[in-house]
């Protein structure tokens, strides 16, 4: 019944959506926070002041769902988990260890035409800006010599920039103030701050000079 109340509200106008959200689903929506035409269905979401989701997203399947304050996800997302409470036989092994969350820290940004799988918890820290369209996040897979389902973390740490066309493995992590390039398969965990990251599989380019990227020191996410 409530997938159904969730397609329904999707139409429904922001203030009307919110209170059903809060009453019938327990979502924590700040006054100053939205959500466009959306399809959320999620065990719990959080959204902190100014904190945006805009049209056309699917989300689905998550333990938790958490937006910072002036934090943002665009249009046209496919955000998606494998639940921690389904019977199924798949990642029995990781009961306990698995958190399908995604969740996002002041004035993190997803912006738009983006496929993230938070079968395991995806973490986008603060400043940081999953950018461009069309990059994906893998957290889970086939392993290969075990031969089932498993999953691994990403995350990404803060004042990051993620190029159009990226791919990201279960188990990376990119240092912050970090950029990783456009069209770049991330599978490890990098551990040099401000750095520039690519290739496939990406590697480290070059260090950064802190004081020559204004993006590293701003003050509010949204860049103009």
């Amino acid at each position: 019944m409530k997938k159904i109340i969730s397609l329904v509200v999707i139409f429904l106008p922001w203030f009307l959506k919110r209170r059903i959200y809060s009453w019938l689903f327990k979502y924590e929506l700040a006054p100053s926070s939205s959500i466009g035409l959306s399809w959320i269905f999620v065990d719990k979401l959080s959204m902190a002041d100014g904190a945006k989701i805009g049209s056309l997203n699917a989300v689905k399947g998550l333990s938790r769902l958490e937006l910072g304050s002036f934090s943002s996800i665009g249009n046209l997302n496919w955000i998606s988990a494998f639940p921690a409470n389904s019977n199924s036989e798949h990642f029995k092994h990781q009961v306990g260890n698995r958190l399908p969350d995604l969740i996002l820290g002041e004035h993190a940004a997803i912006t738009n035409r983006h496929l993230i799988d938070c079968t395991n918890r995806v973490e986008i820290k603060r400043f940081s800006t999953f950018a461009g369209f069309r990059s994906t996040i893998l957290t889970h897979s086939i392993d290969l010599r075990s031969c089932r389902q498993s999953s691994e973390p990403v995350s990404i740490e803060e004042y990051c920039f993620i190029g159009s066309g990226c791919i990201l493995l279960g188990g990376t992590s990119i240092p912050a103030k970090s950029i990783l390039a456009a069209g770049s398969t991330i599978n490890k965990k990098m551990d040099v701050p401000c750095a520039l990251y690519g290739g496939t599989p990406a590697r480290f380019v070059k260090n950064l000079e802190e004081s020559e990227f204004a993006y590293f020191r701003r003050s509010t996410g949204f860049v103009i």
